[in-house]
C-alpha cells in the first residue's frame, strides 16, 4: 500500500475506531460515510438484507425517507451480495459505484455502497481498503445491534409474530465458517415461523449441529421449541455426549408437559479433522448427503421416538441409537423439517423429497457458497406455495472440508 493510501486508511481507521466508542446506534450510517470520505469517496451508504433475504433495505437515520430497496435478484447490488463478491462498476460523470459485501465472518449482512471520483476501475490497493473499512463497519453493526432496535426496524419488511421473535431471539447467527466446515440455516416463513429451530457451536474439532420441529403452532410451538433448544444448550455446555444430551432435553420436555406434547429432533456432531459425522434422530425426518453435486444417501439412521415422549416406554441415554456416517471432503449435509418436503401448493401437490433432493443437488453442482445455496432453496420452497406456507420449513446446510473457501468472502 503506497504511503499517502496508507496515511488515509489509518485516518479513516481512527475515525471509526474513535467515534463508535460514543456512536449512537443509528449514526453508523453517517460513520461509514465518515470513513469512506477519507478514504475519497464522495458517498456511501449501507443496505441491510432483509429477514427474507429478498431485498436489501438502506440503513438510515429514522424518520428520513428511504429509497426503494433492492431486489437481490436482478441488482447490482444483490449480485455483490449473492457472490458475495467486490463490484465496481461505472457510474457515469467521471464516478465508479463500489459494492463491498458487508460480512461478519462468513454471516451475509448486506452490501456497502460506495460513490467514488474515479474515471477508470479502482486499484487493488484501494479496493482493499475499502474491503477492510467494510469489514469494520460490520464488526460494528453487529455490536451495536444489542443495544437498539433500529436495525431491526430496518430489516423487517412488515409485522413479526409473537412467535417468531421468540425463535429469532433464540438462533445463532444464519451461517458461520472455518477453512474445514460451514453452516447454514434458513427458518421459513420468516415473520411467522413458530415450533422450528435450529442450533450449532463449533468446539475445538466438534461441530455441535441439532434441528427441532415442536408439534403445533405458534406461540405453544415456539415456547416448546425454546425449552428444547435451552435444555440442548446446557446439556451439550455441560460436555455430555449425544445420547445423554438427548436424555437430558427428554427429560425436561417430559417434566414440564407430562408426555403431552413433544418436539422431534435431530442431534449430531460432525469432528472437522476426521469427517465422522455422528447423529441421533428423535422421530425426525432423515437428513440427506450431497457428494459431488449428487444426493447419494438418505442419513436415516435408527430412528426414536420424539423428544418427550421416551417416558411412555423407556427413558434415559440407552432409549437413543447414535448412527454413524464418514464424509468425505466437500460433502455436504442437508438437514430439514418436515415442512420443507412437506410444503405443498394450493391444489395439493406436495414439494417433496424428490424435487427437495433434485434442487439441492443442482444448486450444489452449481459452484454456489452454500449461503447461496439456502437462499435459493428457501426461494424455491416459498415459490412452490405462492409465498404462504401451512407449516414452517426449516433447512441447515453443513459443509465439510470445503474447497471453495473462496467463495464466501471477497
Amino acid at each position: 500500500m503506497d504511503t499517502g493510501l496508507a496515511a488515509a486508511y489509518g485516518e479513516a481507521l481512527d475515525v471509526l475506531l474513535r467515534r463508535a466508542h460514543l456512536m449512537a446506534p443509528d449514526q453508523l450510517g453517517e460513520l461509514a460515510l465518515e470513513g469512506a470520505r477519507v478514504l475519497g469517496a464522495a458517498d456511501a451508504r449501507l443496505w441491510l438484507i432483509d429477514y427474507e433475504q429478498t431485498a436489501l433495505v438502506a440503513l438510515l437515520p429514522p424518520h428520513v425517507p428511504a429509497p426503494d430497496p433492492l431486489g437481490v435478484d436482478g441488482s447490482v447490488g444483490g449480485r455483490a451480495f449473492r457472490g458475495p463478491e467486490l463490484l465496481d462498476v461505472d457510474a457515469g460523470d467521471g464516478a465508479r459505484r463500489v459494492w463491498v459485501p458487508l460480512l461478519d465472518g462468513v454471516e451475509r449482512l448486506g452490501v456497502v455502497e460506495l460513490v467514488v471520483p474515479s474515471e477508470g476501475p479502482l486499484p487493488d490497493q484501494l479496493r482493499a481498503a475499502y474491503e477492510q473499512l467494510v469489514h469494520l463497519l460490520a464488526e460494528l453493526l453487529v455490536s451495536n445491534g444489542s443495544y437498539t432496535d433500529h436495525y431491526e426496524w430496518v430489516r423487517r419488511r412488515q409485522p413479526m409474530s409473537l412467535a417468531a421473535e421468540m425463535q429469532y431471539g433464540l438462533l445463532p447467527p444464519l451461517t458461520f465458517g472455518t477453512e474445514r466446515v460451514v453452516v447454514s440455516g434458513l427458518l421459513a416463513p420468516a415473520y411467522e415461523v413458530g415450533g422450528d429451530a435450529y442450533d450449532y457451536a463449533l468446539n475445538g474439532d466438534v461441530l455441535h449441529v441439532a434441528v427441532f420441529d415442536a408439534v403445533g403452532h405458534g406461540l405453544q410451538a415456539s415456547l416448546l421449541a425454546t425449552l428444547a433448544v435451552t435444555a440442548y444448550r446446557n446439556s451439550r455446555r455441560a460436555g455430555l455426549d449425544l445420547a445423554h444430551t438427548a436424555a437430558e432435553v427428554d427429560a425436561a420436555l417430559d417434566a414440564m408437559f407430562g408426555g403431552e406434547r413433544f418436539v422431534t429432533a435431530l442431534l449430531g456432531q460432525l469432528d472437522t479433522g476426521t469427517g465422522l459425522f455422528r447423529w441421533i434422530n428423535a422421530g425426525h425426518p432423515a437428513g440427506m448427503l450431497l457428494r459431488g453435486g449428487q444426493v447419494v444417501k438418505e442419513l436415516a439412521g435408527v430412528p426414536g421416538l420424539p423428544l418427550g415422549l421416551n417416558s411412555l416406554t423407556a427413558s434415559g441415554p440407552e432409549a437413543f441409537a447414535v448412527s454413524t456416517e464418514s464424509l468425505q471432503p466437500g460433502d455436504r449435509l442437508l438437514l430439514l423439517t418436515d415442512g420443507v418436503d412437506e410444503a405443498r401448493t394450493e391444489d395439493g401437490s406436495f414439494f417433496g423429497r424428490t424435487r427437495l433432493a433434485e434442487f439441492a443437488a443442482r444448486e450444489a453442482a452449481s459452484g454456489l457458497a452454500t449461503p447461496e445455496v439456502m437462499r435459493r432453496l428457501q426461494q424455491a420452497i416459498l415459490r412452490h406455495q405462492t409465498g404462504k406456507l401451512q407449516d414452517d420449513a426449516t433447512t441447515l446446510f453443513v459443509e465439510w472440508m470445503t474447497r471453495d473457501t473462496d467463495q464466501l468472502t471477497p
